[in-house]
């Protein structure tokens, strides 16, 4: 990996939000803070450019959803998305791992 740090946390965890069904962007803030039981709880401040930024990216797309009289964008992956997810996923496993590693002592 060769990174100091591990960066593009925020990405993985709306990539992996998206990973299974489309979701409005509160869902996706909602679904990233239940499943990490509260320890990942970022603004829609956050999460709306990030979201935008992904999509202008070409790792998402979006439409517009009226539902119940309420007009929501949805957003999904896309093929590329889902090969980023992939990378990323990679990316914190060996992030993990060497963590792991020094916190061993191994």
């Amino acid at each position: 990996m060769g990174r100091e740090t591990f960066t593009g946390q925020l990405d993985l965890l709306l990539l992996a939000a998206l990973r299974d069904e489309e979701r409005h962007g509160y869902a996706v803030i909602e679904h990233v803070r239940d499943t990490s039981a509260g320890r990942f709880d970022y603004a829609e401040g956050t999460v709306y450019p990030a979201l935008r930024r992904m999509e202008d990216d070409g790792l998402i797309k979006s439409r517009w959803s009226d539902n119940s009289g309420r007009r929501r964008r949805l957003y999904r992956l896309t093929a590329s998305g889902r090969r980023a997810l992939r990378v990323r996923e990679e990316d914190w496993a060996s992030f993990r791992s060497g963590i792991e590693a020094v916190i061993s002592g191994a």
